[in-house]
Parts: structure tokens; sequence; C-alpha cells
């Protein structure tokens, strides 16, 4: 089976180090996660399951983003949210080295994680997974997103479907995310001992909450790289 491979590595204050390959599907970009028959009770489904989830604990005992993320807590969970780390990631196309805190760079990977995990939810987000962009900033996340599901809509015309030139899905995609943050945090609250794994889950969903409110204005923003089309 061909892979796509993307590895974080990251540098702890205290010389502590560890990788993170991150093996994505080529053809469907899902993430290849190892079955854990140890997995931390944590990462059961029906612990702080999401209340909108559509799995059963019957067919899947875990919870695919909690089983996603098992590896990386047990590196991150006693890391405290403003201590330094150094995080190089290496992608097929380059490699991006950032001194930044422990909760920014715990926020990259595990939104590249959760984005790409067995979640229903979240598998409309791997279109961005494919060109993922770690540290990103809340400007390039929303250009990026917008962007993302505006092609999707492309796609689906092409393929008989109604397009959503207007965004409106957009919005009702990341309340459904912000449901999903919320139960994740609380799943994580049970299983760290500092706060920068829970942090890391809270910076993403400050994106997630602002989206729907304020998609026109944060695209309005953006207007004027654009100027060229307008004037044509």
């Amino acid at each position: 089976m061909a892979e796509l491979e993307i590895v974080y590595r990251f540098c702890a204050e205290n010389g502590d180090t560890a990788s993170f390959p991150v093996r994505l599907d080529a053809a469907t970009l899902a993430l290849q996660v190892t079955p854990d028959n140890a997995a931390p009770p944590w990462t059961r489904l029906e612990h702080q399951q999401c209340a909108h989830c559509p799995l059963a604990s019957q067919q899947t005992p875990l919870c695919p983003m909690a089983a996603a993320l098992a590896d990386l807590l047990a590196f991150a969970r006693s890391l405290v949210s403003h201590s330094a780390l150094d995080v190089t990631v290496v992608t097929p196309e380059r490699e991006i080295r950032a001194a930044t805190t422990a909760q920014r760079a715990l926020s990259s990977l595990m939104g590249l994680l959760m984005a790409t995990c067995a979640c229903p939810d979240m598998a409309w987000l791997r279109p961005m997974a494919r060109f993922h962009l770690p540290l990103a900033s809340e400007e390039e996340t929303i250009y990026r997103a917008a962007s993302m599901y505006l092609l999707a809509q492309y796609f689906r015309q092409r393929h008989g479907a109604v397009p959503d030139y207007d965004l409106q899905g957009l919005g009702e995609r990341y309340r459904r995310i912000h449901v999903i943050n919320v139960a994740m945090a609380e799943r994580l609250r049970s299983a760290v001992d500092k706060d920068a794994p829970v942090n890391a889950v809270i910076i993403l969903d400050l994106f997630a909450k602002a989206m729907p409110l304020s998609l026109a204005d944060s695209l309005a923003e953006l207007e004027y790289l654009f100027r060229p089309y307008l004037d044509e």
C-alpha cells in the first residue's frame, strides 16, 4: 500500500525527544493506525463520547480520534503549555523547523491526526492534510479551509451534486468540530498531568468556534488579495 508520511520531531527543554511519523494512505489520506490491545481507558468510545457520534462501541470499541492521539499523549502528558519546544516537521516536499510553545506545537500535530483519523465527522478535512501546513496562523487556516471547501464544491458540481458556493455548509461543519473538540478536551483532562495537551485542543477549538460566526468577515479581510480578479 502506497503511503504518504509526515514526521514531527519534538525536543523539549529538558532534552527529551520524540518522533511521531504520521503515515497516511496515499489514495484516501486515512491515518494508518496500528491496533493497540492495551489502549488506555480514556480512549474507549463511551468515555466522554461526542453527543452526535454515529459510532457504536459494539463495533468500534475505541474512539478513532483518541486512539490516534494516544502515542502523542504518552510524550505530551507532562508538558506545560508555555514551555519551549523545538519542532521539526518533515513532509515529502520540505522540512520546517521552529522554536515555539508546547501547546502550539502539539496543536499542529493534533490537528493533522484529528483530520485524518477514522472519525466520520472529520473526513472532509483530509484534503488539507495532503497539503499540511505546520504551525499555520489563523489567517492561513481560514484561507486554506475556505479554498479547500470551494474546490470541493467545484468537484461536487462536476459529479452532479448541488454545490454550496455560499459556504453555509462550512460553518455547520465547524460547529460539529466544536462539539468534538469539547468532548476531546474532557477526555484528555482525565489522562494528563499538565495542561499542554488540553490547551492544544483549545487552540484548535478557538478557530472552530470563531469560523461559523465570522466567516464572512474573515473572508472579507482576504478580499484585497483577489483584486486582479475583481478588476477584470
